[in-house]
């Protein structure tokens, strides 16, 4: 089943929906999910507490591309979850964010979050495609550095020195926009 038909039964109020949604994409959420959370009963968690917020926010909107717009649910969710319980403090997602925090001291509000998402995009753009996977895996996806360096047949001294350089110029490219950081 496409997207299309999968929206239209969230349209149409039909619990089909979340059993179509889960078919097609709850591997992928649940990996999202796994892989911030390190815990496939979280994750489980999280994929339902996924499928019910589509069903809440579908009508009245209508997602352009639903697995992306599922993964960012689930991703949100995860993040919620950790800072909830407080984790934020110590662990990988902690290290994630310390990494980032030198490209953007804070995060952005509503109405710069828009500007900054294209920006990146653009920026991603500009990387070799091995380079945007490496981003991906490690900043989307967090997954470790020994995990990004198996997936992408790199050593982790490699992954580390290639995300440290994509993360000043990605600064770089940021204050060049005239994005204030």
């Amino acid at each position: 089943m496409d997207d299309s038909q999968i929206i239209e039964l969230y349209f149409a109020r039909s619990e089909q929906a979340i059993r179509e949604t889960d078919l097609k994409y709850g591997g992928q959420v649940r990996r999202v999910a796994n892989g911030i959370l390190r815990s496939p009963a979280d994750a489980e968690e999280c994929a339902s507490d996924t499928w019910l917020r589509a069903w809440n926010a579908i009508p009245p909107n209508r997602p352009r591309q639903l697995l992306a717009w599922l993964t960012r649910v689930a991703r949100n969710l995860c993040l919620d979850r950790l800072r909830k319980a407080k984790a934020l403090k110590r662990g990988e997602p902690a290290l994630l964010l310390e990494e980032l925090e030198n490209v953007a001291a804070k995060l952005p509000d509503a109405e710069d979050g828009a500007a900054i998402m294209a920006a990146i995009n653009r920026f991603l753009a500009r990387q070799t495609a091995g380079n945007r996977v490496m981003f991906l895996r490690r900043y989307w996806y967090m997954d470790s550095i020994s995990e990004v360096a198996g997936f992408t047949g790199k050593s982790e001294a490699t992954v580390r020195m290639a995300l440290s350089r994509m993360r000043r110029s990605l600064r770089a490219a940021l204050e060049k926009e005239g994005i204030a950081l």
